[in-house]
């Protein structure tokens, strides 16, 4: 099964820039987001659609705020000339490091009937044979 994302109204908003609600959606008043549920429902043309980033969903989120409410958006600049970067320096040849003999490499007792590993004591754990 796949699952494919839908599309709808809300895909027309761009991520934080306010739009008027009329313009997006058309339906009944609503409620600002902020104001609560206790509010007053407003006309559509009063109230303001801001679509927010969401961390885990691409797709975003909307709210609806009114005049009040309505989030402050700050518009990020394009960076003019970027600075110069300074060459880099090629790096210095290392000697691979050396490697030290590992206490897994040694070789252990094994049983030669149930061929697992013995313990220290020379005694197979399962059958019971002793080196």
């Amino acid at each position: 099964m796949r699952i494919v994302a839908s599309s709808d109204w809300r895909d027309a908003i761009p991520f934080e820039t306010p739009v008027l609600v009329a313009d997006v959606v058309p339906g009944d008043p609503t409620r600002c987001f902020t104001c609560g549920a206790d509010s007053e429902p407003r006309p559509r043309t009063e109230l303001w659609a801001v679509k927010h980033r969401h961390p885990k969903n691409h797709d975003g989120f909307v709210r609806f705020y009114c005049a009040e409410h309505r989030p402050v958006v700050v518009r990020r600049e394009a960076p003019t000339a970027a600075a110069p970067r300074a060459k880099a320096r090629p790096r210095a040849e290392r000697a691979p490091a050396r490697r030290t003999p590992s206490t897994r490499d040694v070789t252990r007792a094994m049983c030669p009937n149930c061929f697992v590993e013995v313990s220290a004591s020379g005694e197979c754990g399962m059958c019971g044979w002793s080196e």
